[in-house]
């Protein structure tokens, strides 16, 4: 199972200074992949709860400070050489195709190949509200975008014409390192997601779940796979981890070796809500990768 880690970006990790050293030392470590998330706004009086969460408290308080996910990783790659680089998630609604397909295609470029490009929807309505995108129909764009995205990717001319976007014929020179295109990987836990997952991606972006729950998920998309032609055994599953504060190497590693345990092919931690600086996030992640290879 390849093993990854979330490179500083929110809460007090949002530190530009750091990212570079955190992912040249990352990688140095063995982590086999680096990783951002996406969010653009916190409301003081949000329309939605971050699920698991109460009024009191709507959503982590270390999402009031966000970096830019695209120029994280942007960084990040410049430092690196080996490890992959992903998104999960960027919320594809709030992006303009095409101008998404060309900040894709650049960072698969500048980065020689190693993007990951996970895409999600999202959960928050005042986040659609802020951009003018239509929360209601967020599952519907995605399909669009999906479908753009690939357009721009293996053709020299496109053309679309759509419910939301019109893209007149065009030359598109720009191409991808990674052909037909880098791998896209969906997130999300509904019944539609997971349908989405098996018919349109190339893998899952979730989060590590009780055992029964996650192999619920995955089972409808290897179904919708299967229903829509494709190989499900085809599809990759990548986890995130989001440790407790206080959580120790050895709490962090079990978690790890269990996800290892049922089949998943990458799993990354995320220290940013565990530990308050980046250098511990990074000592507490080396810890945890050096238990997991002691067995």
């Amino acid at each position: 199972m390849d093993i990854g880690i979330a490179l500083p970006q929110y809460g007090t990790h949002a530190r530009v200074d750091a990212i570079a050293g955190f992912a040249r030392d990352a990688e140095a470590a063995g982590f086999d992949s680096l990783w951002v998330g996406d969010r653009s706004l916190t409301p003081v009086e949000p329309s939605d709860l971050y699920p698991g969460h109460t009024p009191e408290n709507p959503y982590p308080p270390e999402y009031k400070t966000f970096l830019d996910p695209v120029t994280v990783l942007t960084v990040a790659a410049a430092a690196t050489s080996r490890a992959r680089l992903g998104t999960s998630t960027l919320n594809a609604p709030w992006y303009p195709p095409l101008l998404l397909a060309r900040t894709l295609t650049s960072l698969d470029l500048v980065s020689g190949g190693r993007l990951d490009v996970g895409l999600g929807i999202g959960w928050l309505r005042d986040e659609y509200t802020a951009v003018n995108a239509e929360f209601g129909k967020r599952g519907a764009r995605l399909d669009e975008i999906l479908d753009i995205l690939k357009g721009m990717w293996t053709h020299e001319e496109f053309a679309h014409e759509g419910p939301h976007w019109t893209i007149p014929r065009s030359y598109v020179g720009l191409r991808p390192v990674q052909r037909p295109h880098p791998p896209v990987y969906l997130g999300g836990f509904s019944p539609a997601a997971m349908r989405r997952v098996g018919r349109s991606a190339d893998g899952w972006v979730g989060v590590v779940l009780p055992p029964e729950a996650l192999a619920g998920l995955w089972g409808m998309a290897r179904r919708a796979a299967e229903e829509a032609g494709r190989d499900p055994d085809g599809l990759r599953r990548i986890l995130r981890h989001n440790p407790r504060p206080g959580a120790t190497r050895e709490e962090i590693a079990t978690v790890l070796a269990g996800v290892r345990a049922s089949g998943a092919e990458g799993c990354f931690i995320d220290l940013q809500q565990c530990v308050r600086e980046p250098d511990e996030a990074l000592e507490l992640g080396i810890g945890v990768l050096d238990r997991l290879r002691a067995g």
